[in-house]
Protein backbone atom coordinates (compact mmCIF):
# COMPACT_ATOMS: atom_id res chain seq x y z
CA UNK A 1 0.00 0.00 0.00
CA UNK A 2 2.85 2.39 0.72
CA UNK A 3 4.24 1.76 -2.79
CA UNK A 4 0.82 2.34 -4.32
CA UNK A 5 0.43 5.64 -2.46
CA UNK A 6 3.85 6.79 -3.70
CA UNK A 7 2.90 5.81 -7.26
CA UNK A 8 -0.41 7.72 -7.04
CA UNK A 9 1.37 10.86 -5.79
CA UNK A 10 3.97 10.59 -8.59
CA UNK A 11 1.44 10.15 -11.41
CA UNK A 12 -1.33 12.47 -10.11
CA UNK A 13 0.37 15.74 -11.08
CA UNK A 14 1.22 14.43 -14.57
CA UNK A 15 -2.37 13.12 -14.98
CA UNK A 16 -3.86 16.47 -13.95
CA UNK A 17 -1.78 18.45 -16.53
CA UNK A 18 -2.32 16.00 -19.43
CA UNK A 19 -4.79 16.30 -22.29
CA UNK A 20 -7.80 14.02 -22.66
CA UNK A 21 -5.95 11.57 -24.97
CA UNK A 22 -2.85 11.58 -22.74
CA UNK A 23 -4.96 10.94 -19.65
CA UNK A 24 -6.34 7.78 -21.27
CA UNK A 25 -2.82 6.48 -21.93
CA UNK A 26 -1.62 7.36 -18.41
CA UNK A 27 -4.70 5.72 -16.90
CA UNK A 28 -4.15 2.48 -18.88
CA UNK A 29 -0.54 2.27 -17.70
CA UNK A 30 -1.57 3.03 -14.12
CA UNK A 31 -4.24 0.27 -14.12
CA UNK A 32 -1.80 -2.30 -15.52
CA UNK A 33 0.63 -1.59 -12.69
CA UNK A 34 -1.84 -1.32 -9.75
CA UNK A 35 -4.69 -3.61 -10.92
CA UNK A 36 -7.18 -0.96 -9.78
CA UNK A 37 -10.70 -0.78 -11.18
CA UNK A 38 -10.83 1.99 -13.77
CA UNK A 39 -13.32 4.13 -11.85
CA UNK A 40 -11.40 3.70 -8.60
CA UNK A 41 -8.16 4.70 -10.36
CA UNK A 42 -9.79 7.88 -11.72
CA UNK A 43 -11.08 8.80 -8.26
CA UNK A 44 -7.70 8.13 -6.63
CA UNK A 45 -5.82 10.37 -9.06
CA UNK A 46 -8.41 13.16 -8.88
CA UNK A 47 -8.60 13.04 -5.08
CA UNK A 48 -4.82 13.32 -4.70
CA UNK A 49 -4.75 16.27 -7.09
CA UNK A 50 -7.59 18.02 -5.28
CA UNK A 51 -6.02 17.53 -1.86
CA UNK A 52 -2.66 18.85 -3.01
CA UNK A 53 -4.10 21.98 -4.67
CA UNK A 54 -6.79 22.97 -2.14
CA UNK A 55 -5.43 21.77 1.19
CA UNK A 56 -6.42 24.36 3.83
CA UNK A 57 -3.95 25.82 6.25
CA UNK A 58 -4.06 24.09 9.62
CA UNK A 59 -6.17 25.99 12.13
CA UNK A 60 -4.97 26.70 15.62
CA UNK A 61 -7.30 26.45 18.58
CA UNK A 62 -7.24 28.60 21.66
CA UNK A 63 -6.34 25.92 24.15
CA UNK A 64 -6.42 28.09 27.22
CA UNK A 65 -9.88 29.43 26.49
CA UNK A 66 -11.11 25.95 25.57
CA UNK A 67 -9.85 24.72 28.93
CA UNK A 68 -11.38 27.73 30.69
CA UNK A 69 -14.77 27.12 29.08
CA UNK A 70 -14.60 23.45 30.09
CA UNK A 71 -13.67 24.41 33.65
CA UNK A 72 -16.47 26.96 33.90
CA UNK A 73 -18.95 24.46 32.45
CA UNK A 74 -17.89 21.91 35.07
CA UNK A 75 -18.49 24.44 37.86
CA UNK A 76 -21.94 25.29 36.51
CA UNK A 77 -22.75 21.58 36.08
CA UNK A 78 -21.82 20.94 39.72
CA UNK A 79 -23.74 24.03 40.85
CA UNK A 80 -26.78 22.71 38.95
CA UNK A 81 -26.42 19.36 40.79
CA UNK A 82 -25.13 17.43 37.76
CA UNK A 83 -28.14 17.66 35.46
CA UNK A 84 -28.12 16.64 31.78
CA UNK A 85 -26.92 18.91 28.95
CA UNK A 86 -30.39 19.84 27.68
CA UNK A 87 -31.52 21.01 31.12
CA UNK A 88 -28.14 22.60 31.85
CA UNK A 89 -28.28 24.74 28.69
CA UNK A 90 -31.56 26.29 29.86
CA UNK A 91 -30.31 26.71 33.44
CA UNK A 92 -26.97 28.36 32.62
CA UNK A 93 -28.20 31.95 31.90
CA UNK A 94 -30.03 32.34 35.24
CA UNK A 95 -27.43 30.31 37.15
CA UNK A 96 -24.53 32.27 35.66
CA UNK A 97 -26.13 35.62 36.46
CA UNK A 98 -26.86 34.54 40.02
CA UNK A 99 -23.33 33.25 40.62
CA UNK A 100 -21.76 36.42 39.18
CA UNK A 101 -24.18 38.58 41.15
CA UNK A 102 -23.12 36.89 44.38
CA UNK A 103 -19.42 37.04 43.47
CA UNK A 104 -18.82 33.30 42.96
CA UNK A 105 -17.65 33.59 39.34
CA UNK A 106 -15.61 36.23 37.50
CA UNK A 107 -15.68 35.00 33.92
CA UNK A 108 -13.60 36.42 31.13
CA UNK A 109 -15.82 37.91 28.39
CA UNK A 110 -14.73 35.34 25.81
CA UNK A 111 -15.35 32.39 28.17
CA UNK A 112 -18.79 33.77 29.08
CA UNK A 113 -19.72 34.11 25.40
CA UNK A 114 -18.68 30.54 24.68
CA UNK A 115 -20.76 29.21 27.56
CA UNK A 116 -23.91 31.08 26.53
CA UNK A 117 -23.62 29.99 22.87
CA UNK A 118 -22.68 26.38 23.59
CA UNK A 119 -25.16 23.72 22.47
CA UNK A 120 -26.52 21.00 24.73
CA UNK A 121 -24.73 18.32 22.68
CA UNK A 122 -21.40 20.13 23.10
CA UNK A 123 -22.00 20.38 26.86
CA UNK A 124 -22.61 16.63 27.08
CA UNK A 125 -19.49 15.95 24.99
CA UNK A 126 -17.26 18.18 27.15
CA UNK A 127 -18.70 16.78 30.38
CA UNK A 128 -18.44 13.12 29.30
CA UNK A 129 -14.99 12.47 30.86
CA UNK A 130 -16.04 14.37 33.97
CA UNK A 131 -19.22 12.29 34.34
CA UNK A 132 -17.31 9.06 33.74
CA UNK A 133 -14.79 9.94 36.44
CA UNK A 134 -17.54 10.87 38.91
CA UNK A 135 -19.79 7.88 38.16
CA UNK A 136 -20.58 5.49 40.96
CA UNK A 137 -22.96 2.56 40.94
CA UNK A 138 -26.21 3.28 42.76
CA UNK A 139 -28.72 0.77 44.13
CA UNK A 140 -32.28 0.72 42.90
CA UNK A 141 -34.72 0.18 45.31
CA UNK A 142 -54.97 -6.99 47.61
CA UNK A 143 -56.93 -3.94 48.27
CA UNK A 144 -60.21 -4.03 50.04
CA UNK A 145 -62.83 -2.21 47.96
CA UNK A 146 -64.53 -0.45 50.90
CA UNK A 147 -67.35 2.08 50.75
CA UNK A 148 -64.92 4.87 51.64
CA UNK A 149 -62.60 3.91 48.79
CA UNK A 150 -65.55 3.78 46.38
CA UNK A 151 -66.56 7.30 47.43
CA UNK A 152 -63.27 8.78 46.16
CA UNK A 153 -63.11 9.45 42.42
CA UNK A 154 -60.52 7.59 40.36
CA UNK A 155 -58.22 9.71 38.19
CA UNK A 156 -55.96 8.06 35.60
CA UNK A 157 -52.90 9.55 33.91
CA UNK A 158 -55.04 10.61 30.90
CA UNK A 159 -57.65 12.50 32.98
CA UNK A 160 -55.65 15.60 33.94
CA UNK A 161 -56.35 17.63 30.75
CA UNK A 162 -53.94 20.51 31.45
CA UNK A 163 -55.04 21.49 35.00
CA UNK A 164 -54.19 24.90 36.51
CA UNK A 165 -51.39 25.14 39.10
CA UNK A 166 -52.55 23.79 42.44
CA UNK A 167 -53.44 20.16 41.62
CA UNK A 168 -50.89 17.93 43.35
CA UNK A 169 -50.01 14.26 43.33
CA UNK A 170 -48.96 12.97 46.78
CA UNK A 171 -46.96 9.95 47.85
CA UNK A 172 -44.68 8.76 50.63
CA UNK A 173 -41.05 7.60 50.42
CA UNK A 174 -39.94 5.19 53.14
CA UNK A 175 -36.41 5.65 54.47
CA UNK A 176 -36.18 2.09 55.75
CA UNK A 177 -32.89 0.89 54.31
CA UNK A 178 -33.00 -2.81 53.39
CA UNK A 179 -35.87 -3.76 55.70
CA UNK A 180 -39.37 -2.31 56.20
CA UNK A 181 -39.63 -3.81 59.68
CA UNK A 182 -40.13 -1.50 62.65
CA UNK A 183 -40.70 2.25 62.71
CA UNK A 184 -38.71 4.48 60.39
CA UNK A 185 -38.82 8.00 58.96
CA UNK A 186 -40.91 8.81 55.87
CA UNK A 187 -40.88 11.69 53.39
CA UNK A 188 -44.25 13.04 52.30
CA UNK A 189 -43.79 14.28 48.72
CA UNK A 190 -46.17 16.47 46.67
CA UNK A 191 -45.67 17.63 43.09
CA UNK A 192 -47.79 20.06 41.08
CA UNK A 193 -48.96 18.64 37.73
CA UNK A 194 -48.96 21.96 35.84
CA UNK A 195 -45.61 23.42 36.92
CA UNK A 196 -43.64 20.53 38.43
CA UNK A 197 -43.32 22.41 41.74
CA UNK A 198 -42.23 19.83 44.33
CA UNK A 199 -42.57 19.92 48.11
CA UNK A 200 -41.26 17.32 50.56
CA UNK A 201 -41.54 17.09 54.34
CA UNK A 202 -40.18 14.64 56.93
CA UNK A 203 -42.47 12.53 59.12
CA UNK A 204 -41.19 10.61 62.11
CA UNK A 205 -43.64 7.78 61.36
CA UNK A 206 -46.43 6.78 58.96
CA UNK A 207 -49.70 7.95 60.51
CA UNK A 208 -52.87 9.52 59.03
CA UNK A 209 -53.20 12.43 61.47
CA UNK A 210 -49.55 13.31 60.98
CA UNK A 211 -50.16 13.34 57.22
CA UNK A 212 -52.90 15.98 57.50
CA UNK A 213 -50.70 18.13 59.77
CA UNK A 214 -47.80 17.84 57.32
CA UNK A 215 -50.01 18.74 54.34
CA UNK A 216 -51.23 21.81 56.24
CA UNK A 217 -47.63 22.91 56.84
CA UNK A 218 -46.89 22.49 53.12
CA UNK A 219 -49.99 24.56 52.23
CA UNK A 220 -48.73 27.43 54.38
CA UNK A 221 -45.40 27.51 52.54
CA UNK A 222 -46.95 27.45 49.06
CA UNK A 223 -47.19 30.75 47.19
CA UNK A 224 -50.25 29.58 45.25
CA UNK A 225 -53.43 27.78 46.50
CA UNK A 226 -53.71 24.00 46.76
CA UNK A 227 -56.77 22.91 44.73
CA UNK A 228 -56.53 19.12 44.62
CA UNK A 229 -54.71 16.03 45.87
CA UNK A 230 -54.29 12.76 43.99
CA UNK A 231 -53.10 9.82 46.11
CA UNK A 232 -52.54 6.10 45.75
CA UNK A 233 -54.57 3.41 47.52
CA UNK A 234 -52.44 3.37 50.67
CA UNK A 235 -54.56 3.14 53.82
CA UNK A 236 -52.57 6.06 55.22
CA UNK A 237 -54.29 8.23 52.55
CA UNK A 238 -57.64 6.45 52.13
CA UNK A 239 -59.18 7.09 55.56
CA UNK A 240 -61.76 9.37 57.19
CA UNK A 241 -59.10 11.66 58.69
CA UNK A 242 -57.65 12.61 55.30
CA UNK A 243 -61.04 12.67 53.54
CA UNK A 244 -62.57 14.98 56.16
CA UNK A 245 -59.54 17.27 56.08
CA UNK A 246 -59.82 17.68 52.28
CA UNK A 247 -63.55 18.42 52.57
CA UNK A 248 -62.96 21.06 55.26
CA UNK A 249 -60.20 22.75 53.22
CA UNK A 250 -62.15 22.44 49.91
CA UNK A 251 -59.42 20.32 48.34
CA UNK A 252 -60.48 17.88 45.61
CA UNK A 253 -59.34 14.39 46.65
CA UNK A 254 -58.87 11.70 43.98
CA UNK A 255 -57.06 8.37 43.84
CA UNK A 256 -55.31 6.27 41.19
CA UNK A 257 -56.20 2.75 40.15
CA UNK A 258 -54.85 -0.06 42.28
CA UNK A 259 -51.45 -1.40 41.15
CA UNK A 260 -51.23 1.17 38.30
CA UNK A 261 -48.08 3.18 38.99
CA UNK A 262 -48.40 5.10 35.71
CA UNK A 263 -51.49 6.86 37.05
CA UNK A 264 -49.09 8.71 39.37
CA UNK A 265 -46.19 9.07 36.94
CA UNK A 266 -45.40 12.66 37.98
CA UNK A 267 -44.90 11.95 41.69
CA UNK A 268 -43.15 8.62 41.06
CA UNK A 269 -40.60 10.46 38.93
CA UNK A 270 -39.99 13.06 41.65
CA UNK A 271 -39.59 10.35 44.29
CA UNK A 272 -36.45 9.23 42.49
CA UNK A 273 -35.18 12.43 40.83
CA UNK A 274 -35.59 14.64 43.92
CA UNK A 275 -36.04 12.67 47.16
CA UNK A 276 -33.83 9.64 46.53
CA UNK A 277 -31.25 11.82 44.79
CA UNK A 278 -31.04 14.08 47.83
CA UNK A 279 -31.57 11.61 50.69
CA UNK A 280 -30.28 8.29 49.41
CA UNK A 281 -31.34 4.81 50.53
CA UNK A 282 -30.18 4.58 54.16
CA UNK A 283 -32.41 3.78 57.16
CA UNK A 284 -33.50 6.73 59.31
CA UNK A 285 -35.14 6.44 62.73
CA UNK A 286 -36.07 8.82 65.53
CA UNK A 287 -36.67 12.53 66.08
CA UNK A 288 -33.08 13.63 65.41
CA UNK A 289 -33.04 12.00 61.97
CA UNK A 290 -36.48 13.51 61.23
CA UNK A 291 -35.22 17.00 62.08
CA UNK A 292 -32.10 16.55 59.93
CA UNK A 293 -34.21 15.26 57.03
CA UNK A 294 -36.62 18.19 57.39
CA UNK A 295 -33.70 20.64 57.18
CA UNK A 296 -32.50 18.95 53.97
CA UNK A 297 -35.99 19.07 52.42
CA UNK A 298 -36.33 22.77 53.27
CA UNK A 299 -33.11 23.58 51.41
CA UNK A 300 -33.88 21.22 48.53
CA UNK A 301 -37.32 22.76 47.82
CA UNK A 302 -35.72 26.16 47.11
CA UNK A 303 -32.88 24.73 45.04
CA UNK A 304 -35.03 22.33 42.98
CA UNK A 305 -38.00 24.63 42.35
CA UNK A 306 -36.03 27.79 41.52
CA UNK A 307 -32.85 26.49 39.85
CA UNK A 308 -33.50 22.97 38.45
CA UNK A 309 -35.11 22.92 34.96
CA UNK A 310 -37.30 19.89 34.28
CA UNK A 311 -38.84 18.35 31.18
CA UNK A 312 -42.58 18.44 30.50
CA UNK A 313 -44.23 16.21 27.90
CA UNK A 314 -45.68 18.10 24.92
CA UNK A 315 -47.09 15.22 22.87
CA UNK A 316 -46.91 11.45 22.48
CA UNK A 317 -47.78 9.44 19.38
CA UNK A 318 -47.70 5.72 18.63
CA UNK A 319 -46.92 4.09 15.30
CA UNK A 320 -47.26 0.35 15.83
CA UNK A 321 -44.79 -0.56 18.58
CA UNK A 322 -42.86 2.70 18.26
CA UNK A 323 -43.78 5.52 20.66
CA UNK A 324 -42.56 9.04 19.82
CA UNK A 325 -42.47 11.63 22.59
CA UNK A 326 -41.86 15.35 22.22
CA UNK A 327 -40.98 17.57 25.17
CA UNK A 328 -41.17 21.28 25.84
CA UNK A 329 -37.91 23.17 26.42
CA UNK A 330 -36.75 22.43 29.99
CA UNK A 331 -37.64 25.26 32.41
CA UNK A 332 -37.80 25.52 36.19
CA UNK A 333 -41.12 25.22 38.10
CA UNK A 334 -40.62 28.87 39.11
CA UNK A 335 -40.49 29.95 35.45
CA UNK A 336 -43.58 27.86 34.59
CA UNK A 337 -45.55 29.58 37.34
CA UNK A 338 -44.45 33.03 36.12
CA UNK A 339 -45.47 32.14 32.56
CA UNK A 340 -48.90 30.81 33.59
CA UNK A 341 -51.87 33.15 33.14
CA UNK A 342 -53.73 31.21 35.86
CA UNK A 343 -51.42 32.39 38.65
CA UNK A 344 -52.27 35.71 40.28
CA UNK A 345 -49.98 38.73 40.00
CA UNK A 346 -49.65 38.76 43.79
CA UNK A 347 -48.32 35.19 43.81
CA UNK A 348 -45.90 35.99 40.96
CA UNK A 349 -44.61 39.01 42.89
CA UNK A 350 -43.96 36.85 45.95
CA UNK A 351 -42.15 34.29 43.81
CA UNK A 352 -39.93 36.97 42.29
CA UNK A 353 -39.15 38.37 45.71
CA UNK A 354 -38.06 34.95 47.03
CA UNK A 355 -35.97 34.26 43.90
CA UNK A 356 -34.08 37.56 44.20
CA UNK A 357 -32.76 36.56 47.64
CA UNK A 358 -31.54 33.08 46.70
CA UNK A 359 -27.92 32.13 46.04
CA UNK A 360 -27.82 28.72 44.27
CA UNK A 361 -24.23 27.96 45.27
CA UNK A 362 -24.90 28.76 48.91
CA UNK A 363 -27.98 26.53 48.81
CA UNK A 364 -25.95 23.69 47.29
CA UNK A 365 -23.24 24.12 49.92
CA UNK A 366 -25.87 23.96 52.69
CA UNK A 367 -27.45 20.90 51.04
CA UNK A 368 -24.10 19.09 51.05
CA UNK A 369 -23.65 19.98 54.73
CA UNK A 370 -27.17 18.76 55.56
CA UNK A 371 -26.53 15.53 53.66
CA UNK A 372 -23.33 15.01 55.66
CA UNK A 373 -25.23 15.48 58.93
CA UNK A 374 -27.93 13.06 57.77
CA UNK A 375 -25.37 10.34 57.01
CA UNK A 376 -24.25 10.32 60.63
CA UNK A 377 -27.80 9.56 61.76
CA UNK A 378 -28.38 6.60 59.44
CA UNK A 379 -28.84 3.30 61.23
CA UNK A 380 -25.80 1.17 60.54
CA UNK A 381 -24.24 4.04 58.55
CA UNK A 382 -21.55 6.49 59.54
CA UNK A 383 -19.05 5.10 57.02
CA UNK A 384 -17.67 8.61 56.52
CA UNK A 385 -16.56 8.91 60.12
CA UNK A 386 -17.55 12.28 61.54
CA UNK A 387 -19.81 14.77 59.79
CA UNK A 388 -18.07 16.92 57.23
CA UNK A 389 -17.28 20.35 58.60
CA UNK A 390 -18.94 23.22 56.79
CA UNK A 391 -16.46 25.13 54.67
CA UNK A 392 -16.37 28.73 53.59
CA UNK A 393 -18.50 29.54 50.57
CA UNK A 394 -15.50 30.79 48.59
CA UNK A 395 -13.67 27.50 49.15
CA UNK A 396 -16.78 25.58 48.12
CA UNK A 397 -17.00 27.56 44.86
CA UNK A 398 -13.35 26.82 44.07
CA UNK A 399 -13.90 23.12 44.80
CA UNK A 400 -16.64 22.89 42.14
CA UNK A 401 -14.05 22.84 39.35
CA UNK A 402 -12.31 19.75 40.75
CA UNK A 403 -15.10 17.96 42.69
CA UNK A 404 -15.58 15.46 39.85
CA UNK A 405 -12.14 13.99 40.52
CA UNK A 406 -13.34 12.68 43.89
CA UNK A 407 -16.24 10.77 42.32
CA UNK A 408 -19.54 10.93 44.20
CA UNK A 409 -19.91 14.27 46.06
CA UNK A 410 -23.22 13.62 47.84
CA UNK A 411 -22.43 12.28 51.34
CA UNK A 412 -25.72 10.31 51.30
CA UNK A 413 -24.52 8.28 48.29
CA UNK A 414 -20.77 8.20 48.83
CA UNK A 415 -18.79 5.14 49.84
CA UNK A 416 -15.71 5.26 52.00
CA UNK A 417 -12.51 5.83 50.04
CA UNK A 418 -8.91 6.02 51.15
CA UNK A 419 -8.41 8.93 48.74
CA UNK A 420 -5.85 9.48 46.01
CA UNK A 421 -2.12 9.12 46.58
CA UNK A 422 -0.48 12.47 47.35
CA UNK A 423 3.19 11.47 47.47
CA UNK A 424 5.78 10.97 44.73
CA UNK A 425 7.43 7.59 44.19
CA UNK A 426 9.95 8.74 41.56
CA UNK A 427 12.31 11.66 41.14
CA UNK A 428 10.77 14.56 39.18
CA UNK A 429 12.73 14.64 35.88
CA UNK A 430 11.64 18.23 35.11
CA UNK A 431 12.32 19.78 38.51
CA UNK A 432 15.42 21.70 37.34
CA UNK A 433 14.15 22.71 33.88
CA UNK A 434 10.53 23.60 34.75
CA UNK A 435 11.20 27.36 35.26
CA UNK A 436 12.61 27.44 31.72
CA UNK A 437 9.56 25.56 30.39
CA UNK A 438 7.23 28.04 32.13
CA UNK A 439 9.03 30.91 30.46
CA UNK A 440 8.57 29.25 27.05
CA UNK A 441 4.85 28.75 27.77
CA UNK A 442 4.42 32.35 28.84
CA UNK A 443 6.07 33.53 25.63
CA UNK A 444 4.17 31.08 23.39
CA UNK A 445 1.00 29.76 25.15
CA UNK A 446 -0.11 27.73 22.11
CA UNK A 447 3.09 25.65 21.82
CA UNK A 448 2.50 21.94 22.46
CA UNK A 449 4.37 19.71 24.87
CA UNK A 450 6.00 17.70 22.07
CA UNK A 451 7.78 20.78 20.69
CA UNK A 452 8.92 21.76 24.19
CA UNK A 453 10.26 18.26 24.81
CA UNK A 454 12.25 18.39 21.54
CA UNK A 455 13.86 21.68 22.64
CA UNK A 456 14.71 20.22 26.03
CA UNK A 457 16.28 17.13 24.46
CA UNK A 458 18.38 19.36 22.22
CA UNK A 459 19.71 21.29 25.25
CA UNK A 460 19.89 18.35 27.71
CA UNK A 461 20.39 15.21 25.57
CA UNK A 462 21.68 13.04 28.40
CA UNK A 463 19.14 13.87 31.16
CA UNK A 464 15.86 13.31 29.28
CA UNK A 465 14.52 10.15 27.65
CA UNK A 466 11.75 9.68 25.08
CA UNK A 467 9.51 7.87 27.57
CA UNK A 468 9.21 11.05 29.69
CA UNK A 469 7.20 12.94 27.05
CA UNK A 470 3.90 11.84 28.60
CA UNK A 471 4.97 13.25 31.97
CA UNK A 472 5.69 16.63 30.36
CA UNK A 473 2.33 16.56 28.56
CA UNK A 474 0.52 16.11 31.87
CA UNK A 475 2.57 18.91 33.46
CA UNK A 476 1.78 21.32 30.60
CA UNK A 477 -1.91 20.42 30.85
CA UNK A 478 -1.84 21.25 34.59
CA UNK A 479 -0.24 24.60 33.78
CA UNK A 480 -2.96 25.43 31.24
CA UNK A 481 -5.66 24.36 33.72
CA UNK A 482 -4.24 26.74 36.34
CA UNK A 483 -4.30 29.63 33.86
CA UNK A 484 -7.83 28.68 32.76
CA UNK A 485 -9.06 28.69 36.36
CA UNK A 486 -7.73 32.20 36.70
CA UNK A 487 -9.78 33.21 33.66
CA UNK A 488 -12.93 31.61 35.12
CA UNK A 489 -12.74 32.44 38.82
CA UNK A 490 -10.71 35.64 38.60
CA UNK A 491 -8.11 34.21 40.98
CA UNK A 492 -4.34 34.03 40.75
CA UNK A 493 -2.77 31.28 38.65
CA UNK A 494 -0.66 28.52 40.14
CA UNK A 495 2.54 29.61 41.89
CA UNK A 496 5.23 30.45 39.38
CA UNK A 497 2.84 30.73 36.43
CA UNK A 498 2.99 34.21 34.98
CA UNK A 499 -0.02 35.96 33.46
CA UNK A 500 -0.75 35.21 29.81
CA UNK A 501 -1.40 37.84 27.19
CA UNK A 502 -5.15 37.45 26.43
CA UNK A 503 -4.90 38.93 22.95
CA UNK A 504 -2.29 36.28 22.08
CA UNK A 505 -4.52 33.48 23.43
CA UNK A 506 -7.63 34.62 21.50
CA UNK A 507 -5.70 34.99 18.27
Amino acid sequence: MATRRELIEAIASRYHAATRAEKKTILDEFINVTSFHRKHAIRALKRTTRESTTSPAPSTRSRLYDEAARGALTILWEAADRICGKRLKEAIPALLDAMERHGHLHLDAEVRRRLLTMSAATMDRLLKPVREAAKQRRRRSGINNTALRKSIDVRTFTDWNDPPPGFFEMDMVAHCGKSVAGTHVHSLVLTDIASGWTEAAAMVMREQTLITLTVEEVRKKLLFPMLGLDVDNDSAFINLTVVDYCKDQEIKLTRCRAYKKNDQAWIEQKNGAVVRRMVGYGRLEGAAATAALGRLHELARLYVNFFQPSFKLESKSRDGAKVTKKYHTPVTPYERLLASDRVTDESKGQLRQVFSTLDPVQLLSQIREAQGNLVQLEVGGGTLGTAEASQELSRFVVSLSTAWRDGEVRPTHRKFSAGPRTWRTRVDPFENVWPMVEQWLNDQPEVNAKSIFARLQAQFPESLQQGQLRTLQRRVKQWRTAIARGLVLGCEAAPGAAAVNKEEVIS
